[in-house]
Formats: structure tokens, sequence, C-alpha cells
């Protein structure tokens, strides 16, 4: 009632008109601020989102780097995602709790003010009509006061004077007291609006605008009191996700004291290491034995044919360049005078069958760089990788298995079921389901064997490298006699009836070393099948997948390499080619 008591006088209603409308403006401002400031955590949040999608990885699981400062830097992506999360909470709490909630509780005090306004406007308007009723009467007493009071003296007048008959003063004497009546009971009116104004007026003052003014006192109070929780509310939402972006920031911590530069480094070791060896000591190869000594070369001994003349069409044969870990070997000068007569003759024929004796090769690095097929069998890999690519497979299929195996055993479950109970269900529509899942079953053990076998392979290669160790001094003490097919050297000519003569791998041709295997220089695929029975060509299927390792020479035969490693030739036209970009001009041809 401090309003109704101290505000009463009417002339202040319009001041507490202003004055709410004041305070329902303010909490709309109040509003408008919650808005724009869920508003700002729904873009910051957005934003955090785009931010983290445009840093996670795009690639497949297999794909992502396993590095432990990788790992953490996608852990803390997360948890900016979880933070984002809760920015989100904010705002959606600040929209529903304090912004929804003020902008209903400002209509409310809307209809509120009107309704309280109204009824001061009725009240004063009351009195207003009260008011003017009183005057009416006021005005109409007056006006016959006055007009009696002339009747009395135009009374008077002809009363006094003899000359008037006795009618004109009857006359006036009625019109007096018929003014006199008249004034009485205006009168009597006047002083009855008067008393009702005075009680209507104390009402107003003292009972119906003291009763607004509480209700706009009441209406202003909780209006205040709705500002201070909201406020509070403000705070609360904010309050509220602390704990959890605490979480956010401590998950943060926690990757960043997960990164381990050592697991890391051990982790570049299992990408990248290969399973091969470091290339042997290079021999030696002595070109001097073919050279006349003088006599005062008396410290050197005179080799066995010093009679004999050179023949000027072997002395030197033309080196070719080959592949080495950190640039090109040194050319070597080839003595053909050392290799046997059939070469000679036929040497296209001789490099044929000397293919067939080429011990199968294993893909470079160079070949996957320029986009070689990637084969069922890893074999593009190196063996390490190989072998982990293998087991990584073994160990998806053998999943894959246990499922199937699963299913059929809940399979032959529902079926036992169906069979005791046949109005559950018909027995045989499960057996093409059965049936489906063996296949699959079948299908998945004979993929585990291939890739059994072929792992069995790679490991089975990588325990005889390890066990192999090459020897550099076999050229060394050999002179220029020929090559057994062991692989021996010997000064016995009849050891050459005992197999097909073959060249000094390093005198005849350097691409042939086992060390160093020629790169892919493309891939080509098989439009026919070919037998290959003679020596040197390669055995190929059709559709099959080979890598190009030597251009056609216009002979019609292209060298290639199968998967598997073993290389020899086939005709060029029963393979479509690709060679690669990077390698003697990209060609496509039939």
């Amino acid at each position: 009632w401090v309003w109704g008591l101290s505000l009463g006088r009417g002339d202040q209603f319009e001041n507490l008109d202003k004055h709410t409308q004041w305070g329902i403006d303010f909490l709309e401002r109040y509003a408008k601020f919650v808005k724009e400031r869920l508003e700002i955590e729904q873009t910051y949040a957005k934003q955090l989102r785009n931010l983290v999608k445009k840093y996670c990885p795009k690639r497949s699981k297999d794909e992502e780097p396993r590095f432990t400062s990788c790992l953490s830097f996608y852990t803390i992506l997360n948890e900016l995602n979880d933070y984002a999360g809760q920015r989100e909470v904010v705002a959606e709490e600040m929209g529903h709790k304090v912004y929804g909630e003020l902008m209903r509780y400002s209509q409310d005090l809307k209809a509120e003010r009107k309704h309280h306004l109204q009824e001061g406007r009725k009240a004063q308007q009351y009195l207003d009509h009260c008011w003017k009723q009183m005057d009416n009467s006021k005005k109409k007493f007056e006006r016959e006061c006055r007009e009696a009071e002339k009747s009395q003296l135009i009374y008077e007048r002809l009363d006094s004077d003899i000359n008037a008959t006795k009618s004109e003063v009857e006359k006036a004497k009625s019109q007096l007291y018929l003014r006199t009546h008249m004034a009485d009971e205006s009168k009597n009116e006047y002083a009855a609006q008067l008393q009702t104004f005075n009680g209507e007026q104390w009402k107003h003052f003292n009972v119906a605008i003291p009763q607004i003014f509480k209700n706009l006192q009441d209406m202003d109070e909780r209006r205040t009191v709705k500002l201070g929780e909201s406020y509070r509310s403000f705070a609360e939402v904010e309050r509220r996700v602390i704990p959890i972006i605490s979480k956010c920031l401590e998950g943060m911590v926690a990757a960043a004291k997960a990164v381990d530069e050592k697991r890391d480094s051990t982790i570049v070791v299992e990408s990248f290491k290969s399973g091969f060896e470091p290339p042997g000591d290079f021999p030696f190869e002595d070109y001097s034995q073919n050279i006349y000594r003088t006599g005062s070369d008396g410290t050197i001994s005179t080799p066995k044919n010093e009679g004999v003349k050179p023949d000027p069409k072997h002395s030197m044969g033309k080196a070719k360049n080959k592949l080495w870990p950190f640039g090109k070997k040194p050319k070597l000068l080839i003595v053909l005078n050392t290799l046997p007569p059939k070469f000679s003759t036929d040497p296209i024929a001789y490099c044929l069958s000397e293919m067939k004796t080429v011990k199968p090769r294993i893909s470079s690095f160079r070949g996957l760089k320029r986009g070689a097929p990637t084969l069922e069998d890893f074999s593009h890999l190196p063996p390490e990788q190989r072998r982990k690519r293998l087991q990584q497979k073994i160990e998806e299929l053998n999943k894959e298995l246990q499922k199937e195996m699963d299913q059929r055993d809940a399979l032959n479950k529902m079926k036992d079921v169906y069979e005791k109970n046949p109005q559950m269900g018909d027995p045989s529509s499960l057996q093409p389901k059965i049936s489906e899942t063996i296949c699959n079953m079948e299908r998945l053990r004979s993929e585990i064997h291939k890739n059994e076998s072929w792992l069995s392979e790679v490991e089975g290669k990588q325990s005889s490298r390890g066990d192999r160790r090459p020897s550099a001094e076999v050229n060394h003490h050999t002179p220029h006699g020929r090559e057994s097919p062991e692989g021996s050297y010997t000064d016995d000519p009849s050891q050459e009836h005992r197999g097909p003569p073959q060249p000094d791998t390093h005198e005849f041709d350097d691409e042939f070393d086992d060390d160093d295997p020629l790169p892919a220089i493309g891939h080509c695929k098989a439009l026919y099948a070919f037998d290959g029975q003679n020596e040197g060509t390669l055995v190929m299927k059709e559709d099959e997948v080979l890598y190009i390792i030597e251009e056609d020479k216009g002979d019609g035969w292209t060298r290639a390499r199968k998967q598997s490693g073993e290389e020899g030739y086939v005709p060029t036209s029963y393979v479509e080619i690709t060679l690669e970009k990077n390698s003697k001009g990209a060609v496509t041809y039939i």
C-alpha cells in the first residue's frame, strides 16, 4: 500500500503510468540482451564445429596416422567438439529458460498493466461524471435563486405602486411564489448532488485509486523480482556447464601429456620397414686378364691365352646405368670376348634363355610411386609391409568368419525351434539362408587359406634372405672361364655341355642384378592367354595384370614382370600397355 497511501492523489496516476511502461520496456530490453547473447553462443558453437570438421581427418580409418601426436590432436578436436556442444547447451538454456520466460512474462505484464490503467481511468471518469452532475445542480440552483430574487423585486415594486392593479400584484406574487419554490427544489437537488460527489470523491481518493496503485505496485515489484530471477538463471545456465567444460579441458591436457616421441619414432620404423637387406659389397672385376704382358711385367703371371690374338669385335661393350640407393652406379665395361660363343652367334636367343634363370624380383618403391595397381596378395609392397598387411587382412577375415559362424548357429537353433513348434514358422524357409551362410564361410576359409599361404611365403623369404650373405670375392679369383649351371665358375670347358651356358651377370647386363630389380615403367593387361613355351618367355592368363619393365625394341616382344616377381618376355600384340607419365612418354597402345 506504499503507492496507494503515499501517492493517493490523482495527479500521480500519469506518473505511475509512465513508470510502469518504463519497467516493461526495461524488461524487454534485457530480454533482447539475452537473445543477442544466445545468438553469439550459437554462432560461436557453429564456428567451433566447422573448425573441428575442417581439421578432422577425411581419410578412412585404416589410412589414419597412428602417431601419438596425431591421435592427441584428434582427441583435442573431439574435446573441442564437445565444448562446442556445451556452448550450444548454454544457448538453448538461455533461449528457453531466460529469453522465452521473459518474453512471456512481458506479455502478461502488458495485459495486467492495461487492466489496472483501465480501472483507474474508469474511476476517474466516474468521479468526473459525479462532479459534472453536482456542478450542473449547483448552476441550476444559482440560476433559480437569481430568478426568485428578480421575481421578489418585481413583486415589491408592484406592491408599492399605487397605480398597479390588483391583478398585476397577484400575478407578481404568484410568480414570486413559483420562483421561490423552484429555488428551494434546486437547493435540495444541489445539496444532494454535492453530498453524492463528496462521497464518491472520498471513495475515489481513499479506496479506488489506492487499490489501483497497490495493484500497479505489486505488478512492478513482481517485474523486479522476475528480473532478479532472470539474472540468476542467466548465471546458473553458465555455471551448470562448467563441470563438463572442465572435463573437456582436462581431456585436452591429458591428450597433450599422451604425446610420446619415442612411440612415434617406433611407429615410423613399423610403417616404413621394408625388410630388404642392405646391398652387399660390389665384386671386383679384373679386366686386365686379356691384356698382353710385356717382358718387363715379370711380377705378373702370363695368362693361359697369351698367344691368342684378341678379337676386336669382342673388345669392349656398352654398360647400362643401374639404379642405386643414392644415385647411379659407375658404368662398367663389358668384356665381350669372355662370353660363350652362343652369344656372338645369336645374342637375342641367348638373352631370352637367360631370362628364365633370373630370380623373381620384388617390386620397387618406384613402381608404387608410379601408380602400379594394388594387388590382392600385396606383392607390390616391400616384404615387411606386405607381411603386416597380410596379417591384418587375415585378422579381418577371421572376424568375418566368426560372424558367419555365429549366424549359422543362430539359424540352426531357430530351425530346431521351428521343427519342435511348427506353428512358430516353417523350418524349410531358413534353409536358403543357412546355405548362403555356409557358402560365405567356405569362401572366407578359402580366402584365409590363400592369405596364410602368401604370409608363409613372405616369412619364408625373409628368413632365407637373412641367412644368405653375398660374397664379394667370386669374380676376383675367377679367370675368364665359363659359368656352370650351378652358378660357380670353372676353367673346365667340358662343363659347357652340362647345361646352357650363362654369361657373367656383371659382364652381360647390369639390369639382371638380383639386388636391384628394374623399376616398373608402366603396367599392362593381357588381352589373350600366352603359354610361353619358349625359353625366356612368360606365361600369362587372359586379363592378368603385369608390370612393364622394358619397352618393345622393335622385335615385337615386351619385357614384363608378374606380381609374384617372375620376369620374361611377352608378345606386344597380346597386351594392352599403359606407360606412366614420368617414364619415357605416356603412351597407351594395344
